[in-house]
């Protein structure tokens, strides 16, 4: 048995104005007070946690003098097969870097990733090209 929110993207006017609806299957949480209730949601949050202590994603430091942390968000999303089933539920801990400035919050950033599609693209035009 599915969960389902009946969701909409306009209030009905005095007038009587068209109202659109939408049937959400298994809607994402917005919020991590709502995903933590969730046992699904909670489960791919201490997978998230995981893989980022295997991986050495971060390294936590001292706090400098007079300096904020940076915020962290959950963001959730649920995978979906061709036929519209929730094959896996992702959660991934991000943080708010938009407020970094460089130099004085972060010396280098990069996120070394690529989709195996791209390689195998790359692949073949080089191998196209000799």
């Amino acid at each position: 048995m599915r969960d389902y929110d009946l969701a909409y993207d306009a209030t009905v006017s005095s007038e009587g104005n068209f109202v659109h609806y939408a049937l959400i299957a298994e809607s994402e949480p917005m919020e991590f007070e709502q995903a933590v209730k969730d046992k699904r949601w909670y489960k791919a949050m201490l997978e998230e946690l995981g893989s980022i202590e295997k991986n050495q994603t971060w390294e936590l430091t001292e706090l400098p003098p007079n300096k904020k942390p940076i915020a962290l968000k959950w963001i959730y999303k649920s995978k979906i097969n061709p036929q519209g089933v929730v094959t896996r539920y992702k959660a991934r801990l991000v943080a708010k870097g938009f407020l970094q400035q460089a130099g004085i919050d972060y010396e280098e950033v990069f996120a070394p990733v690529a989709r195996m599609e791209t390689i195998r693209l790359v692949a073949s035009v080089a191998t196209q090209l000799n």
